[in-house]
């Protein structure tokens, strides 16, 4: 009899055309354009906007955004990722000034700061997160600050500068099941995801760690299983699982869609696992409902 993995590998035609659970309205509104005139008058970027998010016209419209620090163009060249790669250019010294001011301009309770890979930088850009942390600090009190930081490699010095400046959630996402990292990310390594997390709590214990994966890129559930078990094993708090949405034809394409029920089913194991906090769902992405998970913790 075929095994359930051997069963999940012989998968079926790759679909053609997104489930009704897939599908989204176009953003709109006035608080979205509102916010995409400060994006741009502070010469800022958002991941949201780069990455294609399709949760973009709601949480634009909440007034939250995911801001995308040390510019637009990433180091490496992620098959699953829209962001542009190439040479960027050196980091802007006022872009911690700027992004303050954009959180404080939307009166954040709190703030999600993400990056681009920079491995042409040699601390990797920790020193921007920890400049940004800062300031978010100084100008918009109160203000709850998340960073979804690359793997800088594995080394834990720049993530030592990171936890140094205290981030009340610190988030790195493994994205996919070890197997599938040669062809979605090549030039990353599943060990140095999980030594992100593993030394992030072993430099700062009480610290609130999250991590996240894309399904839907040719994985089994049992190797999704099998990566859950191992974030839990390095104790990571917050778990957010997603769909994966091929943003161009040049990009890995979609093996299968996930039903509601399968990501129902997620949930119900991650919480058995230990989990404090999961997000499952056809449209979740890293930062959806950050907000809700960071009064949760800092309460």
């Amino acid at each position: 009899m075929m095994s359930k993995t051997e069963a999940d590998r012989k998968s079926s035609p790759r679909p053609r055309r997104r489930p009704s659970w897939l599908r989204v309205r176009a953003p709109t509104g006035e608080a979205y354009h509102w916010l995409k005139r400060l994006m741009r008058a502070k010469e800022l970027h958002s991941v949201c906007e780069e990455a294609h998010c399709p949760n973009i016209g709601e949480c634009w419209g909440n007034h939250t955004a995911t801001f995308l620090i040390l510019g637009d163009t990433c180091t490496r060249n992620c098959r699953f990722c829209n962001i542009q790669t190439g040479r960027p250019s050196p980091p802007d010294p006022a872009e911690p000034e700027h992004v303050a001011q954009a959180v404080q301009a939307m009166n954040l309770k709190h703030a999600v700061i993400t990056s681009v890979d920079r491995d042409d930088l040699p601390d990797g850009g920790a020193g921007a997160f920890a400049a940004v942390i800062h300031r978010i600090r100084e100008l918009q009190p109160g203000c709850t600050v998340e960073v979804l930081i690359p793997d800088f490699r594995g080394q834990i010095e720049p993530l030592r500068v990171v936890m140094n400046a205290r981030p009340d959630i610190l988030n790195h996402n493994v994205e996919t099941a070890p197997r599938l990292f040669r062809v979605v990310q090549p030039q990353c390594r599943y060990e140095w995801s999980l030594d992100v997390l593993r030394n992030a709590k072993r430099l700062w214990p009480e610290a609130i760690t999250k991590s996240g994966l894309m399904v839907g890129l040719g994985e089994t559930t049992d190797e999704v299983l099998g990566v859950m078990s191992d974030l839990r094993k390095l104790d990571v708090d917050i778990l957010t699982i997603g769909q994966y949405l091929q943003p161009t034809r040049q990009h890995v394409p979609i093996a299968r869609y996930y039903t509601p029920d399968e990501f129902e089913m997620f949930h119900e194991q991650g919480d058995e696992m230990g989990f404090r906090w999961v997000e499952s769902g056809p449209l979740v992405r890293s930062s959806y409902n950050a907000e809700a998970q960071a009064r949760a913790f800092s309460g």
